[in-house]
């Protein structure tokens, strides 16, 4: 018997350091995937010796795959005139891709795969009305910003050609359901999941080393404390924010140890921010650190003493996850599904999105390290743990696919 085909659809190239969740995300599909399946990856291209629109053998973190580029995109961690989300859509155009099961992580590539045959799932990896109407986001957030009756209407369009639709977060599934009551039982809730192997925690003393050594290294203060933004330098992620924080934090922590900032992303924000820093003098105090490795960050996550989020929107951010993993306590701005699963002991939630408000929980995690113990932050991150969650949703899908199988080979009565 063959083995069933996951297709694989998202605008990104996965041996570029690439920076995003949804990135993370699908590299984990690929790596923990069971030898009962075949891979297939749809993405972009920049290796001139890959033929746009064909495809390729490949192995990604250890893992066979087959690999389609189908355009060439330089950069996709800034967006473009014209964005990537249609090229790609356009790219699909004509094509059919089909196979057993189909994973999409945007909606828009969807117009052209209505017609195909299989199991199509669709990922959404924020609430996408919450995104679009969020009146403290930037109306170049996002590009249906500008146009919400089209996306909503494009939406109604084409969500029925799901058998699944999965979302990481709670009030996005709850309202996917009140609008779209006839697909009610096709809308859930998935867990995302953090790689163990990647981001786990260092004992104390360890952990004390590796901080040293990196203050050593970049010419800081030995006793320096590090708290670490991890993610695209972008309006939902509000960076600036964060900044901003860093500046009222100086004065609580002016009779510590020194706090120093590492920002670890690329983005359409990142001149702003350098901006930022200057007029606020804090060049000694921030670090613009640009795409990390995945290995390399997960290495700063372990040194740090708090990661820290400030969008203004969020699904379930895998950010927050590798830091617990790690042993790292998170602060956040009190969005997206971080609120309803962070432990006291894990985390603070800042229920105002405001620079004072920030840095009084920040400096709260600094000054009372004791009350968010490394366990209390692995206890938090336990139930994402990748292999537990992805082993169930592949044993679901092969089941499902042995069900299928089952039936068209049966005689006919």
């Amino acid at each position: 018997m063959r083995k069933p085909i996951l297709t694989i659809f998202y605008q990104f190239n996965p041996w570029r350091s690439t920076i995003g969740g949804i990135q993370t995300l699908i590299r984990s599909y690929i790596k923990y995937a069971p030898p009962e399946f075949d891979l297939r990856l749809v993405g972009t291209g920049v290796d001139p010796k890959q033929t746009l629109g064909h495809w390729h053998d490949s192995e990604l973190e250890g893992r066979s795959l087959q690999f389609m580029p189908l355009f060439d995109a330089q950069d996709d961690n800034v967006r473009k005139i014209v964005p990537t989300s249609v090229r790609y859509t356009l790219a699909l155009r004509g094509k059919n891709l089909a196979s057993d099961f189909m994973h999409f992580h945007r909606l828009e590539p969807t117009l052209m795969t209505r017609h195909w045959s299989g199991e199509k799932t669709l990922f959404i990896h924020n609430d996408i009305h919450q995104q679009i109407n969020n009146a403290s986001a930037s109306k170049n957030a996002i590009l249906w910003r500008r146009f919400p009756n089209v996306y909503f209407a494009l939406e109604r369009n084409l969500l029925e050609q799901f058998q699944q639709i999965l979302s990481c977060n709670s009030d996005s599934i709850d309202l996917y359901r009140r609008q779209y009551p006839q697909w009610a039982d096709r809308i859930q809730l998935v867990r995302n999941t953090v790689d163990n192997e990647v981001f786990y925690p260092l004992s104390s003393s360890d952990k004390e080393e590796q901080r040293q050594r990196y203050a050593s290294q970049t010419g800081l203060p030995p006793n320096t404390r590090f708290i670490l933004f991890a993610g695209r330098l972008h309006p939902q992620k509000d960076p600036l924010l964060l900044v901003r924080a860093m500046a009222a934090l100086q004065p609580l922590a002016e009779q510590n140890a020194p706090v120093h900032l590492l920002i670890a992303g690329q983005g359409e924000l990142m001149e702003s921010i350098r901006e930022e820093i200057q007029t606020l003098n804090l060049t000694t105090s921030v670090s613009l650190l640009g795409a990390v490795a995945l290995r390399d960050l997960a290495a700063l996550h372990r040194l740090s003493s708090a990661v820290v989020l400030t969008s203004a929107y969020e699904g379930l951010p895998l950010v927050v996850l590798e830091a617990l993993a790690s042993g790292t306590p998170v602060v956040t701005t009190n969005c997206g599904e971080t609120p309803r699963f962070l432990m006291p002991g894990s985390g603070v939630v800042c229920q105002e999105r405001a620079p004072q408000a920030i840095a009084a929980a920040i400096h709260k995690v600094l000054d009372r390290p004791e009350q968010f113990p490394t366990q209390a932050c692995l206890d938090t991150a336990g139930p994402f743990a990748v292999r537990t969650v992805l082993g169930q949703i592949y044993e679901s899908m092969y089941a499902r696919w042995m069900q299928s199988a089952k039936i068209f080979s049966s005689p006919p009565y």
